[in-house]
């Protein structure tokens, strides 16, 4: 199979763990016999470094034309006070290419237990959750104002944008445990009511195979700090969602093993790592690649269809990390971690 790639490197340790998550694509191309031809895509700071723009027109054109987009990280404190955010990047990007459901695994495996803050027989047998995120409703993109003395925010769904979400969660579910739990606030908010109603008609009417249950989402957030194991697929607004999928992460001991995909109806979807740009240790080859390699096993899998090397390459983080290898922020304290670049050759040399 012939693809072609949009490669965001970004801003911060972004450039550090693309080029570790090309290795291990470029170990995938090797051993099952596809080509991979990718295009530098500058967003984020480094546009607006480069061009006063997070997302210049021509770098847009370039996520367009391409099967699927890989983004590292963008943003960081030397644009605080910039006209433009580089996170705007992120918000054009998600709008032009349509992307409305995010994807988020938070997976703990048995060997990293004790890398979690919860309690260890809480995850002594791993954890495997996966939030569906509806990104482009909700209060984010609401109406908003303000005066002298109030401002306000409205959140707003309408019947389509819950029943596009709710599809994805269930047909995620399938390939999964087959259970959904729907998140939301239906006793004190309208716009959750009519989530509860639409998510249970989609349920009923086309997805009768998957268990679903409701919750609502302060005890949501409960449930997933005591007793996280109970979850496997989580549907929820933008917003509950932006809050519990980095619940989710926290509980997993470390955001850099965490991948994300941001999917709409047709490629090319949008592959990154949950966590931000970590200005603090850009360059110094301590950035965990891990999160950025798992989203590249997302994008063979949900792009392409290529179940098996998205499998590879899972199984080659599992083999790495069952092996003791380290990298800083998750590293045991009594050993010796390793940087970047040698987690991502040590994971690509994995894949047979």
């Amino acid at each position: 199979m012939q693809m072609h790639i949009a490669v965001i490197p970004g801003d911060g340790i972004g450039p550090e763990i693309t080029q570790a998550a090309k290795m291990v694509l470029d170990k995938i191309a090797s051993v099952f016999g596809h080509e991979i031809a990718y295009t530098e895509v500058c967003a984020g700071g480094a546009a607006i470094d480069r061009f006063g723009d997070p997302l210049p027109a021509e770098e847009l054109k370039k996520c367009q034309s391409a099967d699927s987009v890989l983004l590292g990280a963008v943003g960081g404190p030397k644009w605080d006070s910039a006209p433009r955010r580089p996170e705007d990047a992120l918000l054009a990007l998600r709008k032009a290419l349509g992307l409305y459901a995010n994807l988020r695994p938070a997976l703990l495996t048995p060997c990293l237990a004790q890398a979690s803050p919860l309690k260890q027989e809480l995850v002594q047998n791993g954890l495997d959750i996966l939030v569906v995120r509806e990104l482009t409703g909700g209060i984010y993109f609401g109406k908003r104002g303000k005066d002298a003395v109030s401002a306000f925010d409205v959140e707003q769904y309408s019947d389509f944008e819950i029943e596009r979400i709710a599809r994805r969660a269930f047909l995620s579910a399938r390939g999964r445990k087959g259970c959904v739990v729907s998140v939301d606030k239906a006793n004190v908010l309208e716009s959750s009511k009519l989530w509860r109603s639409i998510v249970s008609r989609v349920q009923q009417e086309e997805f009768p195979d998957v268990a679903l249950s409701h919750m609502y989402v302060d005890n949501a957030a409960m449930q997933i700090a005591t007793n996280p194991s109970q979850f496997d697929v989580i549907v929820t607004t933008n917003m509950f969602g932006d809050i519990l999928s980095d619940l989710t992460s926290v509980i997993t001991g470390s955001i850099g093993l965490l991948p994300s995909a941001s999917l709409g109806d047709s490629s090319p979807g949008m592959y990154e790592p949950i966590h931000g740009s970590a200005p603090d240790i850009a360059g110094e080859n301590k950035a965990n690649p891990i999160a950025t390699i798992l989203s590249c096993a997302m994008m063979l899998k949900l792009d392409f269809g290529l179940a098996s090397e998205a499998e590879a390459i899972e199984r080659a983080v599992n083999g790495v990390l069952e092996d003791g290898w380290r990298t800083f922020d998750i590293k045991d304290n009594d050993k010796p971690y390793i940087g970047t670049a040698e987690m991502g050759r040590l994971i690509a040399d994995c894949i047979k």
